[in-house]
């Protein structure tokens, strides 16, 4: 009885994602509850207009499936969680795996926990301290067979380093719903396979969630990048190279004009080396929470190098995001960044790691000149430092971030405080819980 409950469940959601996936393609979505700053809500045009780069950005990430050197990302962000893998930490917790009948063998993972953080010089309509869920998720897969499936049901906290919180209610509800993460899978027998359904990002060295990395809370790269895009994946895979491919939304827009690919090779066990490059192939004159304006409509391309060894992960990244003029939009003029980040992580013992991020980031232009706002006000640059020790006995675990976020030439009310006069942010945080 129970397996056929469970085989119940899956198959009405697998029948939801893909109508929604489908229908998505040519409907509208309204607008959803909720607002950001410097984000402009904008009529929306089905009509796309192309430019020059479109041409380098098709071409780059239409490499992925013309090589045969190109490499599918290993990160944990572009193929099916076996289990809800806590980055940073010693181990994860072990899937229980039960046989479902016609749906075969699956896979069940779940990571629940909370969360306490404090920061200075908060934004209007932000608060100094909040406490929160930070996951509370059950993961549901197949991961065998011709047809596989991936299943992320669940609430979560999104906190991202320089930029207001929010609580774990408003982000559910303004970025990506109860089900964040839901796509079949399509494994023929040889090098290729196919994704379809809400799929996380290809682009970035962060993932969306907590547990999925080093540090508690995403970023300031991690603020030019998407997170989840619906759409449909092709992935390549031959020796040590693979590559992928995805058609979807970007930002999470319900306009599918998004192109994006990664190149990777897998030198070796110990160390490996990404190129992804992505974006808007046409423009989207929409935006709300989960879908910033001039980030959907722009180019972006990151390079990255992992190193792996007994005790040390280390993984130095560039990042390149350009967004072009277009009066439509309200983009006076091109617009770019460019940054880097170094991330690490050193395991102490069997229960004991320590993570730590260091990142800059710099904008173009000026307030008068007609650029937008990426940052902290055009030509806005910035630095943050964050360190996590952790600590985890079983399925228990326990983890503090430490950071500190300096903005440079902010644009008077773009930055900290209630008057956005601070240009500097420090925080705390910590969080605890259990994978299982």
């Amino acid at each position: 009885m129970f397996a056929l409950g469970v085989f119940s469940v899956i198959i009405f959601i697998s029948v939801l994602i893909l109508v929604y996936c489908f229908i998505g393609f040519g409907r509208e979505l309204s607008s959803k509850r909720g607002h950001a700053s410097n984000v402009t809500r904008l009529s929306y045009h089905p009509g796309t207009t192309r430019n020059k780069s479109n041409i380098s950005r098709i071409t780059i990430a239409g490499l992925s499936l013309v090589l045969p050197t190109v490499v599918h990302s290993q990160t944990s962000s572009n193929a099916p969680l076996p289990v809800p893998t806590m980055a940073g930490l010693p181990s994860t917790a072990s899937p229980k795996t039960f046989d479902a009948g016609p749906l075969g063998k699956l896979n069940v993972a779940g990571v629940l926990s909370g969360f306490g953080s404090w920061q200075g010089y908060p934004n209007p309509g932000d608060k100094a301290a909040r406490a929160d869920v930070s996951n509370a998720q059950i993961l549901i897969q197949k991961a065998n067979g011709l047809v596989q499936y991936f299943l992320e049901a669940g609430v979560y906290n999104i906190p991202v380093l320089g930029t207001p919180s929010l609580s774990t209610r408003n982000t559910v509800s303004d970025f990506f719903g109860p089900l964040p993460q839901a796509y079949l899978k399509i494994a023929p027998k040889g090098n290729f396979s196919f994704l379809i359904g809400k799929l996380p990002t290809l682009i970035g060295a962060e993932d969306t969630f907590t547990f999925e990395n080093l540090n508690i809370e995403r970023g300031l790269l991690w603020n030019q990048e998407n997170a989840i895009n619906r759409g449909v994946q092709v992935n390549y895979t031959k020796g040590r190279l693979s590559g992928s491919l995805v058609w979807g939304d970007g930002f999470y827009s319900d306009r599918y004009n998004w192109l994006s690919g990664a190149l990777t090779d897998a030198i070796n066990s110990t160390n490996s080396v990404e190129f992804v490059a992505g974006g808007n192939c046409g423009q989207t004159a929409y935006s709300n929470m989960a879908t910033p304006l001039y980030q959907n409509n722009s180019d972006i391309y990151d390079l990255s190098y992992t190193h792996t060894a007994k005790r040390w992960m280390i993984e130095p990244y560039l990042q390149y995001t350009y967004v072009p003029q277009n009066a439509r939009l309200g983009v006076g003029r091109a617009t770019a960044t460019l940054g880097g980040a170094i991330l690490g992580n050193y395991t102490f013992t069997s229960h004991v790691s320590l993570a730590e991020r260091a990142e800059y980031i710099d904008s173009t232009g000026n307030p008068m000149d007609g650029a937008v706002n990426l940052l902290y006000g055009p030509g806005s640059s910035a630095w943050s430092i964050t360190v996590t020790p952790a600590f985890q006995k079983k399925a228990f675990f326990m983890r503090g971030d430490v950071s500190f976020t300096q903005a440079i030439n902010p644009r008077l009310g773009d930055a900290f405080g209630v008057l956005g006069r601070n240009a500097a942010q420090a925080r705390g945080m910590i969080e605890a819980g259990f994978s299982f």
